[in-house]
């Protein structure tokens, strides 16, 4: 059973939201928060499995709040807009990607069980767009420690990351198999100390590996 955690200030979308998810036969919303700070407050209490985070919220936000979270969770940014200023740093805080708040149901069901696998929620085209707009405000390349430690083929996989490719995608290009290119993946997340596939984008950004305008 995946248990969830529902964080908006809207009672009605919070409340659309259970009812959709609670209607699911392997998820079950545990609690509900009005602001970021009760969400951190009862992830802390429940142990919730995903976290669906409104991003704009009253008090303690989502930003805030994806930052505080303790450790465990996987977490959903929900935004009104794809290009949300906030989106960016909610992932470098650690968010495993995002949704608009008018998916359709089946995607966000979809989403959720996703996330909970440990996969990263992170849809190529709009994580190109998203990434170069705000990587392309970014100070100077920061340094990455554990970015030495990556083979080369890693560190190519990387790159490739970065610019919103899929597994079937590097394997293609690579002229390798999905799973060795899944694998090259794993490694790089291991060696990164990457939560999941959304880290990995936003460390190839931040580290020079891939520049705006690469896409």
């Amino acid at each position: 059973m995946i248990k969830v955690l529902l964080a908006d200030d809207q009672a009605l979308v919070r409340a659309g939201f259970k009812a959709l998810l609670d209607a699911q036969p392997d998820m079950t919303v545990v609690a509900e928060a009005s602001d970021g700070a009760e969400a951190v407050r009862l992830a802390g209490e429940h142990a919730p499995d995903v976290v669906l985070m409104d991003i704009r919220m009253p008090g303690t936000d989502g930003l805030t709040a994806t930052r505080r979270m303790p450790p465990g969770p996987h977490i959903i940014i929900l935004t009104t807009f794809e290009l949300d200023e906030y989106v960016f740093e909610a992932l470098r805080g650690g968010a495993s990607g995002f949704l608009v708040k008018d998916t359709e149901p089946a995607e966000l069901i979809q989403a959720v069980r996703v996330v909970a696998a440990g996969e990263a929620l992170l849809s190529p085209s709009v994580t190109r767009r998203l990434i170069a707009e705000y990587a392309s405000r970014a100070k100077e390349p920061v340094s990455t420690q554990g970015l030495d430690q990556l083979t080369d083929r890693e560190r190519e996989v990387l790159s490739l990351v970065g610019t919103g490719m899929t597994n079937d995608e590097i394997a293609a290009k690579l002229f390798m198999s999905p799973a060795t290119a899944k694998t090259h993946v794993s490694r790089a997340m291991m060696k990164l100390h990457a939560r999941d596939r959304a880290q990995l984008v936003v460390i190839a950004y931040e580290s020079g590996l891939v520049r705006p305008g690469w896409l």
